[in-house]
């Protein structure tokens, strides 16, 4: 599977070889089907959510948008881990359990800047929820990306060993 989904992606690399490297136009390509579907899920279970207002619990409340926020990552964190892993940083040599920690740290870190930025364009700047989510998005995007590259999934130096 992996091999197919490589072979799909490089396919359209040789149009934007020019632009970025290879790594760079995986981490794009899968990326940018991961948050689309993102936003597309956001949009979807916020327009369900939004019908039954905020959501009331014992000791906190939770508007429409912060739970189609979770709702959407519950479905494309695993998605994502596997692209990252497996797609773009299958270079890395560390090991399986550390990227899953570093990731994860990551994606909280990535969810607290989410969770800010909307509500600030939501809630203070009164910008619709969609357009909140794509400004957002970008500015995320650049986050995850070069904390995935020089963190996460980097390749650890090995140690050589000369003799005198």
């Amino acid at each position: 599977m992996n091999n197919f989904l490589l072979s799909v992606i490089d396919f359209f690399y040789p149009l934007f070889r020019k632009f970025m490297p290879l790594q760079t136009f995986r981490y794009a390509a899968c990326g940018g089907a991961n948050t689309l579907l993102d936003i597309f899920l956001f949009g979807l279970f916020e327009n369900r959510f939004k019908q039954h207002g905020v959501m009331h619990f014992q000791y906190f409340a939770i508007s429409p948008h912060i739970l189609a926020m979770i709702a959407a990552f519950c479905i494309t964190f695993p998605i994502g881990f596997y692209y990252s892993r497996y797609l773009v940083f299958n270079e890395s040599n560390l090991r399986g359990r550390v990227q899953l920690v570093r990731y994860f740290s990551m994606v909280l870190a990535c969810i607290a800047l989410n969770y800010m930025f909307l509500k600030f364009f939501i809630e203070q700047l009164h910008i619709h929820p969609i357009i909140s989510k794509i400004i957002t998005t970008a500015f995320v995007v650049t986050f995850s990306y070069l904390s995935q590259k020089h963190f996460t999934f980097k390749t650890k130096k090995i140690k050589h060993h000369t003799m005198h």
